[in-house]
């Protein structure tokens, strides 16, 4: 771990059981890694050669990781003030970051299915009928994951954070 990190014995061990529960769950292994890294990062916030360091690799794959982290939208970059160093950050409440990127990452899949339905046999057809309740679906959790999200501002401020 980073040398602020190192400090609590249990975040090596931490970072690697979080890490495995994240691939397990469908996520890249090093990108849950690195991940797992951040979190358990003091002020959550590395460069990637300490992201190397803390994990034990090389400079390339930390830069192809926190590529797939940052389309995400799970983590994001700042320049070091002073300094031509990248700094990689996790925001304090990063699955609520994630969880609300659902526009974002279902809008594309929305419109192709939509225009697949007339394009497999329209409606009425076994395949037009999937598809045009595929398109719904996604419409529905997205339009739920707005107002999950309005519920979750408001117990957050309930929480103190």
């Amino acid at each position: 771990m980073s040398t602020r990190a190192a400090r609590q014995p249990d975040a090596a061990r931490f970072v690697e059981r979080f890490g495995s529960a994240l691939t397990e769950a469908g996520m890249q292994r090093l990108p849950s890694r690195v991940f797992a890294a951040l979190l358990a990062d003091e002020d959550g916030r590395m460069t990637a050669a300490e992201i190397g360091e803390a994990l034990s690799v090389s400079a390339a794959s930390v830069s192809g990781a926190v590529r797939h982290l940052q389309q995400m939208r799970m983590i994001h970059r700042e320049r070091e003030p002073g300094t031509r160093r990248d700094v990689y950050v996790v925001a304090d409440d990063a699955w609520h970051d994630v969880m609300l990127n659902t526009p974002r990452i279902y809008e594309p899949l929305t419109a192709a299915l939509r225009e697949g339905v007339e394009e497999v046999g329209g409606r009425g057809s076994g395949a037009g009928d999937r598809l045009a309740l595929s398109v719904h679906f996604l419409e529905f959790v997205t339009e739920e994951m707005q107002q999950l999200s309005a519920r979750w501002d408001q117990r957050r401020a309930e929480l103190g954070y």
